[in-house]
């Protein structure tokens, strides 16, 4: 057994990441384990809204609160169900969101939060629909000083 007293998770509601939430949740101790859940929106999205993004700007800023708030939603609707899931199994829960790049994110939490380990999903394949994190995970694995899980996606 690993020694896994905090672990941070970057679980961000992606099939890869529900892959890391189980990974996370099998490696955690019930009644030792802390998960610190790391949600990270990435720095690309600042750029998602141009200047003459959907004709003027009051519609642009209108549309983009309305997105705001959808995307807040299912964020707490995550945590709840993955603090749910710790709690089921003894396990303490922290939730914390960053706004940023992930690799920097993750290597910056773990040192804050004194992680013993970090555990990731796997890299979207190319191809599946969706935003690519862009974890670089060169950086990450430099940066980090404690061990680094990735989870596999099962073969297909």
């Amino acid at each position: 057994m690993l020694n896994s007293k905090t672990l941070l998770l970057a679980h961000h509601g992606t099939a890869g990441a529900l892959l890391a939430e189980a990974l996370a949740l099998d490696v955690a101790v019930p009644g030792q384990t802390l998960i610190v859940h790391l949600l990270v929106v990435p720095d690309f999205w600042a750029g998602m809204q141009g200047d003459d993004w959907l004709n003027n700007a009051s519609t642009r800023d209108t549309f983009g609160s309305y997105v705001e708030g959808i995307l807040e939603k299912d964020v707490a609707q995550q945590l709840r169900a993955l603090e749910g899931r710790c709690a089921e199994r003894g396990i303490a829960y922290k939730s914390i969101m960053r706004y940023g790049d992930p690799a920097e994110c993750l290597v910056e939490t773990a040192a804050q939060e004194g992680a013993s380990m970090v555990v990731i999903g796997p890299p979207r394949p190319k191809g599946t629909p969706g935003y690519r994190s862009r974890m670089d995970l060169e950086k990450l694995a430099r940066g980090l000083q404690v061990p680094l899980l990735v989870a596999a996606r099962a073969a297909s």
